[in-house]
C-alpha cells in the first residue's frame, strides 16, 4: 500500500507512533503466552484470556497506526482516544504504581502523538479541506 500524498508528514508520524504502540502490545502478548505456556503464572490467573484479550487491543492499535500511515481520515479519532487512554496508564504508572521509569517515557509518547494529531494540518486534512 503506497503511502498517501495527500497526507501531511504529521499523520504519518503519528501513525508510526501509534503503530510502534500497537508493535510493543503484540510483543507484551507474546510474552503473556509464553508465560503462560511455560507455566509461570500465579494460581488463579487466567493468563490465556488476558494474552487474547491484548492481542485484540494489539491489532486494533496496529490497524489505526496502519490507518494513519497510508493516510486514511477513519483512524484519526481512534488513534486519539488510543492515546488519551495511555494517557491515563502513564500518570497511574508515575503517580499510584511509583513507577516513573515507565510512566514518564510512556506519558511522552502519548503527548507526542497527540500533537501531532491535533496539529493543524492534520486537522485540516482530518476534515478534508487539503
Amino acid at each position: 500500500m503506497p503511502l498517501s500524498s495527500a497526507a501531511p508528514r504529521t499523520v504519518r508520524a503519528a501513525g508510526a507512533i501509534v503503530g510502534l504502540q500497537g508493535l510493543v502490545a503484540l510483543v507484551f502478548t507474546v510474552l503473556l503466552l509464553i508465560r503462560g505456556l511455560s507455566g509461570e503464572s500465579e494460581l488463579g490467573t487466567n493468563v490465556f484470556g488476558e494474552a487474547a484479550y491484548f492481542a485484540v487491543l494489539a491489532a486494533a492499535v496496529l490497524a489505526c497506526g496502519a490507518g494513519l500511515l497510508i493516510g486514511k481520515t477513519w483512524a484519526r479519532s481512534p488513534a486519539i482516544v488510543i492515546q488519551v487512554l495511555l494517557l491515563g496508564v502513564a500518570w497511574y504508572a508515575t503517580g499510584p504504581s511509583g513507577r516513573p521509569e515507565y510512566g514518564i517515557p510512556v506519558g511522552v509518547v502519548c503527548l507526542a502523538a497527540l500533537v501531532f494529531l491535533f496539529n493543524p494540518a492534520t486537522t485540516r486534512w482530518a476534515q478534508g479541506e487539503e
